[in-house]
């Protein structure tokens, strides 16, 4: 018989299992957005109803929702401080760690929250890793107003890096996509990108941009679901 190699779905969860290694009980702890994270808190749950205590800070109004009916506690970040662990997922990384994430348009809190705690591990599947970032696009969240104006600013900017660049306003359901923070989302296919932190400088300069879906230097450990196995890559000091 013939094996058949595990589908994302599962792959994702095996990551997350691997994630609640690091989990000790009375942590503050960030928990991220979208499917991968949702994967972590299925299995953070059961051990949270079998006395784990753990103080949640979610990174968008879908996570919140989601750990509240699990039975999570979840606080708000300015009544907790300082977080000793975040637990997200990623669009893509490469082998030094350095993200892109927004995908489901939450990368501003996700980014808040990730800087807040001491440690960030991040749960992929192997589809995730990328020797340079940038086949996915790259989300900038902007402010309404003035918001096609910022958009030709990041053009310019990326074009200064040598990059031709549309930015594509990200749309939903037929309508324009608004983050739980009120902005609205430009999609930039930047293709390899070949020096991260000097493209984040770039577009974090830019009036009117709120925040990038780049995270450099930020995530210290990465939890690669692999058909072989689980790979962790540690930050390089």
């Amino acid at each position: 018989m013939t094996d058949i190699p595990p589908d994302s779905a599962t792959l994702k969860r095996v990551a997350a299992a691997k994630a609640l290694e690091y989990v000790e009980d009375g942590m503050k702890l960030g928990l991220g957005t979208g499917s991968t994270a949702e994967a972590f808190l299925e299995v953070l749950a059961p051990r949270v109803r079998g006395g784990l205590t753990i103080t949640g800070v979610a990174t968008s109004n879908r996570t919140a929702e989601k750990a509240r009916a699990l039975g999570i506690t979840i606080a708000e970040l300015d009544q907790v401080g300082d977080l000793d662990l975040v637990v997200d997922g990623a669009d893509e990384t490469d082998g030094d760690l350095n993200l892109i994430k927004g995908g489901g348009g939450a990368h501003l809190i996700e980014k808040i929250v990730a800087t807040a705690a001491k440690k960030m591990v991040v749960i992929a599947d192997e589809t995730k890793l990328v020797k340079k970032l940038g086949k996915f696009p790259l989300p900038v969240e902007v402010v309404q107003f003035g918001h096609a104006t910022t958009a030709r600013r990041v053009a310019k900017a990326a074009k200064a890096l040598k990059r031709d660049i549309t930015p594509v306003l990200r749309q939903k359901d037929g309508a324009t996509f608004i983050t739980d923070s009120g902005n609205y989302i430009y999609d930039c296919a930047f293709g390899s990108i070949a020096n991260p932190a000097k493209l984040a400088i770039a577009l974090s300069v830019i009036p009117g941009v709120v925040e990038h879906g780049l995270f450099v230097g930020i995530a210290t450990t990465l939890i690669l679901a692999r058909s072989t196995g689980v790979e962790v890559i540690e930050k390089k000091s």
